[in-house]
């Protein structure tokens, strides 16, 4: 393997985990709690 091919499959390999760690923070059940507690909240405000 070339020097240039190492180097594209170091770059896709890196988009990939990249991707990836995108994907599982997107997901998450932490964010997701974070986000939708507002909204929820909002509604039960009563004043």
């Amino acid at each position: 393997m070339t020097a240039q091919g190492i180097a594209y499959f170091i770059f896709g390999l890196t988009l990939v985990i990249l991707f990836g760690i995108i994907i599982a923070f997107y997901y998450s059940k932490k964010r997701h709690k974070k986000v939708e507690d507002p909204k929820y909240k909002m509604f039960e405000d009563d004043d």
